[in-house]
């Protein structure tokens, strides 16, 4: 992995390229598994529902990032601690499971110091719950039309002539009313008539079609915190800002 001056630089690049962002989330994985597994006690699969808000919290991170914050991983690593714990503490009201004043492992500090410390990190962080609330809700939405963050950086186009053929097929499928409402009751891309529309070839399509599908779920359902990451990316490559 990175220096923490190289981790600091991508991370600010990621911050404007939601490729980047995807690349530095695909490099970080074993650290983010490393850092769920340290949260459940236990080796942490992809399968596993705190892997996944281990991912969502680490792109958070990226978002919300300053320099001021000191090291990049530390911040990452107490966001991804914060939303899991979180979720334990909602599991726990219908299991009884876990204490708030359970160890977390590190230097006998509880499951309630940590929160405690998050909470006063939060209240000197504008805007970071509207963020974590866009990201939660945009990974819900994703999974109803069986996507995963994982999968977007998977499909996500590396070429910047298949970005700018993905950004055409995105533009006229924003721009179709029609083509969306059928996107929205079927959870499927039209392909047929995103071909024909866009003239994008079907192969194209198939192969980018989760980063596709993603990037029209957020251009139509008011993301307006992720939008805004997406429209520096979307301007200058060939799209139309989100």
């Amino acid at each position: 992995m990175q220096n923490e001056h190289q981790i600091i630089k991508s991370v600010y690049a990621a911050k404007e390229d939601v490729h980047k962002a995807d690349d530095l989330i695909r490099e970080y994985i074993p650290f983010i598994r490393s850092e769920a597994s340290k949260c459940t006690s236990r080796p942490c699969s992809e399968q596993d529902d705190e892997f996944s808000i281990a991912m969502i919290a680490f792109h958070e991170a990226i978002l919300g990032y300053e320099r001021n914050r000191g090291a990049f991983l530390s911040y990452a690593a107490m966001l991804i601690r914060s939303r899991i714990i979180d979720f334990q503490r909602k599991e726990s009201r219908h299991t009884g499971n876990i204490s708030l004043y359970a160890e977390t492992g590190e230097d006998d500090r509880t499951v309630m110091d940590t929160i405690a410390d998050s909470r006063d990190h939060y209240a000197e962080t504008d805007g970071l719950d509207a963020t974590h609330r866009e990201i939660e809700e945009l990974s819900a939405v994703m999974a109803e039309f069986g996507v995963s963050f994982s999968d977007v950086a998977d499909s996500s186009p590396k070429q910047e002539r298949t970005l700018q053929s993905c950004a055409a097929a995105i533009r006229y499928a924003a721009e179709n009313k029609e083509l969306l409402d059928e996107l929205l009751k079927t959870k499927k891309l039209p392909m047929a008539k995103l071909v024909s529309g866009s003239g994008v070839e079907r192969k194209t399509l198939e192969r980018h079609r989760k980063y596709i599908l993603v990037m029209l779920i957020i251009q139509t359902n008011g993301y307006e915190i992720i939008r805004d990451h997406l429209r520096h990316v979307l301007k200058g490559k060939g799209g139309t800002p989100a």
